[in-house]
Protein backbone atom coordinates (compact mmCIF):
# COMPACT_ATOMS: atom_id res chain seq x y z
CA UNK A 1 0.00 0.00 0.00
CA UNK A 2 1.27 3.22 -0.47
CA UNK A 3 2.32 5.58 2.12
CA UNK A 4 2.74 9.47 2.31
CA UNK A 5 3.96 11.87 5.10
CA UNK A 6 1.59 13.07 7.39
CA UNK A 7 2.54 16.53 7.39
CA UNK A 8 5.48 17.93 10.04
CA UNK A 9 4.62 14.99 12.18
CA UNK A 10 6.74 13.05 9.33
CA UNK A 11 5.24 10.05 9.72
CA UNK A 12 4.68 7.90 6.83
CA UNK A 13 1.38 6.67 6.98
CA UNK A 14 -0.64 4.03 4.87
CA UNK A 15 -3.17 5.97 2.34
CA UNK A 16 -5.81 4.07 3.91
CA UNK A 17 -6.25 3.81 7.54
CA UNK A 18 -8.69 2.39 9.96
CA UNK A 19 -10.57 4.10 11.98
CA UNK A 20 -11.83 1.67 14.67
CA UNK A 21 -15.37 3.20 15.68
CA UNK A 22 -17.86 0.82 14.06
CA UNK A 23 -16.00 -2.46 14.67
CA UNK A 24 -17.22 -3.09 17.93
CA UNK A 25 -19.62 -5.78 17.80
CA UNK A 26 -17.45 -7.83 20.07
CA UNK A 27 -13.40 -8.45 20.65
CA UNK A 28 -13.47 -11.55 18.28
CA UNK A 29 -14.29 -9.70 15.48
CA UNK A 30 -12.46 -6.60 16.39
CA UNK A 31 -9.45 -8.34 16.47
CA UNK A 32 -9.62 -10.06 12.90
CA UNK A 33 -11.00 -6.74 11.23
CA UNK A 34 -7.48 -5.14 12.81
CA UNK A 35 -5.25 -8.64 11.63
CA UNK A 36 -7.06 -8.13 7.86
CA UNK A 37 -6.18 -4.52 7.93
CA UNK A 38 -2.25 -4.94 8.98
CA UNK A 39 -2.08 -8.07 6.63
CA UNK A 40 -3.34 -5.96 3.88
CA UNK A 41 -0.53 -2.65 4.46
CA UNK A 42 -2.89 -0.59 6.70
CA UNK A 43 -0.05 0.37 9.47
CA UNK A 44 -2.32 3.50 10.78
CA UNK A 45 -5.17 2.18 13.63
CA UNK A 46 -7.35 4.98 14.67
CA UNK A 47 -9.57 4.91 17.99
CA UNK A 48 -10.92 7.05 20.57
CA UNK A 49 -11.78 7.50 24.31
CA UNK A 50 -15.30 8.04 23.53
CA UNK A 51 -15.43 5.07 21.06
CA UNK A 52 -17.58 2.52 24.03
CA UNK A 53 -14.06 -0.27 24.44
CA UNK A 54 -12.49 0.67 21.49
CA UNK A 55 -9.39 1.25 23.29
CA UNK A 56 -9.44 -1.65 25.35
CA UNK A 57 -10.43 -4.04 22.53
CA UNK A 58 -7.23 -2.53 20.75
CA UNK A 59 -4.64 -2.60 22.71
CA UNK A 60 -5.66 -6.43 23.76
CA UNK A 61 -5.69 -7.47 20.01
CA UNK A 62 -2.29 -5.80 19.24
CA UNK A 63 -1.14 -7.74 22.30
CA UNK A 64 -3.20 -11.16 21.07
CA UNK A 65 -1.91 -10.38 17.57
CA UNK A 66 1.84 -9.81 18.72
CA UNK A 67 2.26 -6.96 16.31
CA UNK A 68 5.41 -5.68 16.61
CA UNK A 69 4.61 -1.64 18.24
CA UNK A 70 7.02 0.14 15.53
CA UNK A 71 4.58 -1.46 12.95
CA UNK A 72 2.01 0.55 13.42
CA UNK A 73 0.43 3.85 14.14
CA UNK A 74 -1.96 5.08 16.67
CA UNK A 75 -3.76 7.70 16.67
CA UNK A 76 -6.50 8.24 19.67
CA UNK A 77 -8.68 11.10 20.24
CA UNK A 78 -9.81 12.89 23.91
CA UNK A 79 -12.39 15.61 24.13
CA UNK A 80 -10.78 19.13 24.90
CA UNK A 81 -11.39 20.28 28.40
CA UNK A 82 -10.56 22.61 31.22
CA UNK A 83 -8.92 20.54 33.64
CA UNK A 84 -5.49 19.70 33.16
CA UNK A 85 -5.37 16.86 35.75
CA UNK A 86 -8.64 15.54 33.77
CA UNK A 87 -6.44 15.79 30.57
CA UNK A 88 -3.54 13.82 32.38
CA UNK A 89 -5.39 11.18 33.72
CA UNK A 90 -7.59 10.73 30.52
CA UNK A 91 -3.69 10.37 28.30
CA UNK A 92 -2.96 8.13 31.18
CA UNK A 93 -5.63 5.49 31.21
CA UNK A 94 -5.93 5.59 26.94
CA UNK A 95 -1.89 4.61 27.41
CA UNK A 96 -3.45 1.72 30.01
CA UNK A 97 -6.36 0.52 27.88
CA UNK A 98 -4.05 0.31 24.49
CA UNK A 99 -0.98 -1.30 26.51
CA UNK A 100 1.49 1.19 25.13
CA UNK A 101 4.22 2.92 26.48
CA UNK A 102 3.43 5.84 23.81
CA UNK A 103 0.71 7.01 21.50
CA UNK A 104 1.72 8.53 18.31
CA UNK A 105 -0.79 10.70 17.31
CA UNK A 106 -3.15 12.59 20.23
CA UNK A 107 -6.09 14.13 18.42
CA UNK A 108 -8.53 16.57 20.83
CA UNK A 109 -11.65 15.12 19.45
CA UNK A 110 -14.60 17.56 18.47
CA UNK A 111 -13.27 20.94 18.05
CA UNK A 112 -16.78 21.69 16.85
CA UNK A 113 -17.51 24.99 18.87
CA UNK A 114 -15.15 28.36 19.12
CA UNK A 115 -15.76 27.57 23.30
CA UNK A 116 -13.70 24.43 22.50
CA UNK A 117 -10.75 25.91 21.01
CA UNK A 118 -10.69 28.45 24.07
CA UNK A 119 -10.72 25.15 26.05
CA UNK A 120 -7.26 24.32 24.80
CA UNK A 121 -5.79 27.50 24.02
CA UNK A 122 -6.31 29.32 27.00
CA UNK A 123 -2.96 29.46 29.37
CA UNK A 124 -4.25 27.25 32.20
CA UNK A 125 -6.45 25.11 29.42
CA UNK A 126 -5.66 21.05 28.70
CA UNK A 127 -2.30 22.03 26.60
CA UNK A 128 0.05 22.33 29.10
CA UNK A 129 -1.00 18.70 30.29
CA UNK A 130 -0.19 17.52 26.81
CA UNK A 131 2.24 19.53 26.61
CA UNK A 132 3.61 17.66 29.56
CA UNK A 133 2.94 14.25 28.48
CA UNK A 134 4.90 15.25 25.20
CA UNK A 135 7.45 16.11 26.93
CA UNK A 136 7.55 12.70 28.95
CA UNK A 137 7.80 10.87 25.77
CA UNK A 138 3.88 9.91 26.22
CA UNK A 139 2.52 11.64 23.52
CA UNK A 140 4.51 12.03 19.95
CA UNK A 141 2.27 14.27 18.11
CA UNK A 142 -0.87 16.82 18.56
CA UNK A 143 -3.59 17.41 16.23
CA UNK A 144 -7.58 17.43 16.25
CA UNK A 145 -10.43 16.47 14.73
CA UNK A 146 -13.82 18.86 13.84
CA UNK A 147 -17.09 18.71 12.93
CA UNK A 148 -16.99 22.32 13.02
CA UNK A 149 -17.31 25.22 10.82
CA UNK A 150 -14.93 26.40 8.20
CA UNK A 151 -13.92 29.53 9.56
CA UNK A 152 -13.26 27.57 13.64
CA UNK A 153 -10.96 25.44 11.39
CA UNK A 154 -9.23 28.11 9.61
CA UNK A 155 -8.94 29.30 13.21
CA UNK A 156 -7.97 26.11 14.26
CA UNK A 157 -5.24 25.75 12.05
CA UNK A 158 -4.12 28.96 12.27
CA UNK A 159 -3.10 28.93 16.50
CA UNK A 160 0.38 26.95 14.78
CA UNK A 161 -0.64 24.23 18.11
CA UNK A 162 -1.35 21.20 15.87
CA UNK A 163 0.67 18.90 13.33
CA UNK A 164 -2.75 17.27 12.44
CA UNK A 165 -6.24 17.64 11.12
CA UNK A 166 -8.90 15.41 10.94
CA UNK A 167 -12.18 16.90 8.97
CA UNK A 168 -14.75 16.33 6.31
CA UNK A 169 -13.85 16.82 2.54
CA UNK A 170 -15.23 14.80 0.21
CA UNK A 171 -16.56 15.29 -3.53
CA UNK A 172 -20.06 15.64 -2.27
CA UNK A 173 -18.98 17.83 0.30
CA UNK A 174 -16.31 20.00 -0.79
CA UNK A 175 -16.91 23.49 1.64
CA UNK A 176 -13.65 22.77 3.73
CA UNK A 177 -11.46 23.27 0.54
CA UNK A 178 -9.89 26.43 2.40
CA UNK A 179 -9.18 24.26 5.01
CA UNK A 180 -7.27 21.38 3.16
CA UNK A 181 -5.62 24.57 1.92
CA UNK A 182 -4.44 26.23 4.34
CA UNK A 183 -3.22 22.51 6.37
CA UNK A 184 -1.30 21.91 3.30
CA UNK A 185 0.25 25.34 3.61
CA UNK A 186 1.39 24.62 7.27
CA UNK A 187 2.33 21.47 6.93
CA UNK A 188 0.09 19.49 8.71
CA UNK A 189 -0.62 15.93 7.86
CA UNK A 190 -4.56 15.67 6.42
CA UNK A 191 -7.02 12.53 7.66
CA UNK A 192 -10.09 12.48 6.12
CA UNK A 193 -12.96 11.50 8.54
CA UNK A 194 -15.26 8.08 6.72
CA UNK A 195 -15.75 9.15 3.27
CA UNK A 196 -17.38 5.96 2.66
CA UNK A 197 -20.04 7.05 5.17
CA UNK A 198 -20.11 10.83 5.84
CA UNK A 199 -19.16 11.15 2.00
CA UNK A 200 -22.11 9.81 0.55
CA UNK A 201 -23.01 6.43 2.21
CA UNK A 202 -21.43 4.54 -0.90
CA UNK A 203 -20.93 1.62 0.32
CA UNK A 204 -25.16 0.90 -0.48
CA UNK A 205 -25.21 3.49 -2.91
CA UNK A 206 -28.71 4.24 -5.14
CA UNK A 207 -29.20 2.86 -8.94
CA UNK A 208 -29.18 6.56 -10.34
CA UNK A 209 -25.90 7.35 -8.35
CA UNK A 210 -24.32 3.49 -9.84
CA UNK A 211 -25.53 4.21 -13.37
CA UNK A 212 -23.67 7.71 -13.25
CA UNK A 213 -20.82 6.44 -12.46
CA UNK A 214 -20.38 3.41 -14.46
CA UNK A 215 -18.14 2.29 -15.19
CA UNK A 216 -16.81 2.76 -11.79
CA UNK A 217 -18.15 2.52 -8.64
CA UNK A 218 -19.52 5.67 -6.59
CA UNK A 219 -17.43 4.45 -3.03
CA UNK A 220 -13.90 3.81 -6.08
CA UNK A 221 -14.86 6.96 -7.22
CA UNK A 222 -15.04 8.74 -4.22
CA UNK A 223 -11.65 7.61 -2.76
CA UNK A 224 -9.55 8.11 -6.19
CA UNK A 225 -11.12 11.90 -5.84
CA UNK A 226 -9.45 11.96 -2.72
CA UNK A 227 -6.38 9.90 -3.32
CA UNK A 228 -5.59 11.76 -6.18
CA UNK A 229 -5.09 14.75 -4.15
CA UNK A 230 -1.11 14.61 -3.21
CA UNK A 231 -1.86 16.88 -0.10
CA UNK A 232 -3.87 14.43 1.61
CA UNK A 233 -2.48 11.78 3.85
CA UNK A 234 -4.81 9.28 4.79
CA UNK A 235 -8.56 8.37 4.36
CA UNK A 236 -10.14 6.58 7.20
CA UNK A 237 -12.31 3.06 6.28
CA UNK A 238 -14.09 2.28 9.19
CA UNK A 239 -14.79 -1.07 8.45
CA UNK A 240 -17.09 -3.02 10.91
CA UNK A 241 -15.36 -6.47 9.59
CA UNK A 242 -12.87 -7.59 7.51
CA UNK A 243 -15.04 -7.98 4.26
CA UNK A 244 -15.83 -4.25 4.46
CA UNK A 245 -12.08 -3.93 3.65
CA UNK A 246 -12.41 -5.60 0.44
CA UNK A 247 -13.42 -2.87 -1.57
CA UNK A 248 -11.72 0.31 -0.95
CA UNK A 249 -7.75 -1.67 -0.19
CA UNK A 250 -8.29 -2.83 -4.14
CA UNK A 251 -7.18 0.82 -4.39
CA UNK A 252 -4.29 0.83 -1.90
CA UNK A 253 -1.80 1.93 -4.69
CA UNK A 254 -4.42 3.98 -6.96
CA UNK A 255 -3.15 7.84 -5.87
CA UNK A 256 -2.07 8.71 -9.38
CA UNK A 257 -4.29 12.09 -11.04
CA UNK A 258 -7.38 11.79 -12.11
CA UNK A 259 -7.70 9.48 -15.36
CA UNK A 260 -9.45 11.01 -18.38
CA UNK A 261 -12.49 8.24 -17.99
CA UNK A 262 -12.75 9.25 -14.22
CA UNK A 263 -13.02 13.37 -15.14
CA UNK A 264 -15.71 12.29 -17.56
CA UNK A 265 -17.66 10.68 -15.09
CA UNK A 266 -17.63 13.46 -12.65
CA UNK A 267 -18.27 16.12 -15.90
CA UNK A 268 -21.36 13.76 -15.52
CA UNK A 269 -22.47 13.94 -12.29
CA UNK A 270 -21.85 17.84 -12.74
CA UNK A 271 -24.42 17.40 -15.20
CA UNK A 272 -26.54 15.74 -13.68
CA UNK A 273 -26.56 18.34 -10.90
CA UNK A 274 -27.43 21.08 -13.19
CA UNK A 275 -30.06 19.54 -15.33
CA UNK A 276 -32.14 18.04 -12.61
CA UNK A 277 -32.41 20.79 -10.29
CA UNK A 278 -32.14 23.86 -12.75
CA UNK A 279 -33.05 26.74 -10.89
CA UNK A 280 -33.34 25.19 -7.63
CA UNK A 281 -29.46 24.33 -7.33
CA UNK A 282 -28.21 25.76 -4.04
CA UNK A 283 -24.55 26.03 -4.92
CA UNK A 284 -23.09 26.09 -1.22
CA UNK A 285 -22.12 30.02 -1.31
CA UNK A 286 -22.99 29.91 2.58
CA UNK A 287 -23.99 33.38 1.99
CA UNK A 288 -27.74 32.85 3.17
CA UNK A 289 -25.89 32.62 6.77
CA UNK A 290 -26.52 32.95 9.95
CA UNK A 291 -30.41 31.89 10.03
CA UNK A 292 -32.21 33.67 12.94
CA UNK A 293 -33.69 30.24 13.88
CA UNK A 294 -30.23 28.91 13.40
CA UNK A 295 -31.47 26.42 10.60
CA UNK A 296 -28.23 25.19 8.39
CA UNK A 297 -29.99 26.19 5.65
CA UNK A 298 -26.75 25.10 3.44
CA UNK A 299 -26.37 21.84 4.49
CA UNK A 300 -29.87 21.05 4.45
CA UNK A 301 -30.12 22.30 0.67
CA UNK A 302 -27.02 20.25 -0.02
CA UNK A 303 -28.98 17.05 1.19
CA UNK A 304 -31.49 17.98 -1.42
CA UNK A 305 -29.42 18.82 -3.83
CA UNK A 306 -28.12 14.71 -3.52
CA UNK A 307 -31.79 13.52 -2.95
CA UNK A 308 -32.96 15.25 -6.59
CA UNK A 309 -30.07 14.42 -8.42
CA UNK A 310 -28.80 11.83 -7.75
CA UNK A 311 -31.56 9.83 -5.55
CA UNK A 312 -29.46 9.81 -2.48
CA UNK A 313 -32.66 10.06 -0.32
CA UNK A 314 -31.04 7.36 2.29
CA UNK A 315 -27.63 9.43 2.78
CA UNK A 316 -29.91 12.10 2.94
CA UNK A 317 -32.38 10.91 6.08
CA UNK A 318 -29.12 9.82 7.44
CA UNK A 319 -27.93 13.47 8.02
CA UNK A 320 -30.70 15.23 7.97
CA UNK A 321 -32.09 12.77 11.57
CA UNK A 322 -29.09 14.01 12.96
CA UNK A 323 -30.29 17.88 12.97
CA UNK A 324 -31.31 18.51 16.53
CA UNK A 325 -30.18 15.60 17.43
CA UNK A 326 -26.10 15.23 18.02
CA UNK A 327 -25.18 18.16 19.84
CA UNK A 328 -22.26 20.68 18.63
CA UNK A 329 -21.36 17.45 16.20
CA UNK A 330 -23.70 18.04 14.10
CA UNK A 331 -25.47 21.38 14.90
CA UNK A 332 -28.37 23.53 12.96
CA UNK A 333 -32.59 23.12 13.18
CA UNK A 334 -34.56 21.56 10.67
CA UNK A 335 -36.10 23.01 7.75
CA UNK A 336 -39.55 23.09 9.41
CA UNK A 337 -38.84 25.85 12.22
CA UNK A 338 -38.67 28.23 8.98
CA UNK A 339 -40.93 31.22 9.66
CA UNK A 340 -40.55 32.64 6.32
CA UNK A 341 -38.58 35.72 7.72
CA UNK A 342 -37.19 36.22 4.63
CA UNK A 343 -33.70 37.20 6.34
CA UNK A 344 -31.79 34.64 3.26
CA UNK A 345 -33.67 35.43 0.48
CA UNK A 346 -31.71 38.90 -0.30
CA UNK A 347 -28.74 37.52 0.29
CA UNK A 348 -29.03 33.89 -1.93
CA UNK A 349 -27.12 34.88 -5.17
CA UNK A 350 -28.72 32.17 -7.05
CA UNK A 351 -32.74 34.09 -5.70
CA UNK A 352 -33.21 30.71 -4.46
CA UNK A 353 -37.09 30.44 -3.18
CA UNK A 354 -35.09 28.90 0.26
CA UNK A 355 -37.99 28.64 2.69
CA UNK A 356 -40.04 26.67 0.02
CA UNK A 357 -36.86 24.46 -0.50
CA UNK A 358 -36.11 23.57 3.15
CA UNK A 359 -40.10 22.71 3.85
CA UNK A 360 -40.12 20.39 0.45
CA UNK A 361 -36.03 19.15 2.32
CA UNK A 362 -38.31 18.30 5.03
CA UNK A 363 -41.14 16.39 3.71
CA UNK A 364 -38.38 14.48 1.12
CA UNK A 365 -36.02 13.55 4.20
CA UNK A 366 -37.96 13.55 7.59
CA UNK A 367 -37.33 9.92 9.13
CA UNK A 368 -35.56 8.23 12.16
CA UNK A 369 -34.06 10.84 14.19
CA UNK A 370 -30.56 9.74 14.60
CA UNK A 371 -27.30 10.66 17.08
CA UNK A 372 -24.16 9.94 16.85
CA UNK A 373 -22.68 6.48 16.34
CA UNK A 374 -20.82 5.67 19.46
CA UNK A 375 -23.90 7.72 21.12
CA UNK A 376 -26.57 4.92 20.11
Amino acid sequence: MRQRRFGKTNLNLSVFSLGTMRCLANPQIYRQTIKQAIALGINHLETARGYGQSELYLGQALQDLRIPRQQIYLTTKLLPTSSQQQMATWIDESLSRLQVDYIDCLALHGINTPQHLELVTQPDGCLRAIQTAMSQGKIRHLGFSTHGSLELILTAIKTDIFEFVNLHYYYFFQHNHPAIALATAKDLGIFIISPGDKGGKLYTPPDQLEELCAPFSPLSLTYRFLLSKRSITTLSVGAANPAELAIPLQLADADHPLTVEEKKVFAKLEQQLETSLTTDLCRQCYQCLPCPEEIKIPEILRLRNLTVAYQMQDYGQYRYGMLENAGHWFPGKKGNKCTDCGDCLPRCPEKLQIPKLLRDTDQRLQGKQRRRLWQE
